[in-house]
C-alpha cells in the first residue's frame, strides 16, 4: 500500500503527463500523445493496486481534487483535440476501403 505522499506524487505525476499529452496534441504528435497516455495508465494502475482507502489530511486531500480537476481539464482539452483527428482518420480509412473495393469489383 502506498503512503499519502506517494499518493500525492502518483496524481501529480499523473498531472504533468496529462500536461504533456495536451501539448502533444495540440502539435498533432499523435506518437508522442500515445506514449505520454501508456505512461498516464501505468500510473493509473498502480493507483488502482495500491492506493489505500484511508483518509488523507485534508490539505493532502485539497491537492488530490486539485490535481484530478486538473487532469480532467487536460483530458477534456485533449479530446476537443483528438476527436475532429479520429475523424480525419475514419474518413481516410473508409475511403481506402471504398477504393479498395472498387477496384476489386472493377479489376483496376
Amino acid at each position: 500500500m502506498m503512503n499519502s505522499e506517494q499518493v500525492i506524487n502518483v496524481y501529480q505525476a499523473m498531472s504533468d503527463l496529462t500536461g504533456q499529452m495536451l501539448a502533444a496534441a495540440r502539435v498533432r504528435d499523435w506518437e508522442n500523445l500515445a506514449e505520454l497516455e501508456a505512461h498516464c495508465a501505468d500510473h493509473v494502475a498502480t493507483l488502482q493496486q495500491n492506493e489505500t482507502a484511508a483518509a488523507l489530511p485534508p490539505a493532502l486531500r485539497a491537492r488530490k481534487v486539485a490535481m484530478i480537476h486538473q487532469i480532467l481539464a487536460h483530458d477534456r482539452e485533449i479530446r476537443d483535440l483528438t476527436t475532429p483527428w479520429m475523424a480525419e482518420l475514419a474518413t481516410l480509412i473508409n475511403s481506402c476501403g471504398a477504393e479498395r473495393r472498387l477496384a476489386d469489383a472493377y479489376g483496376a
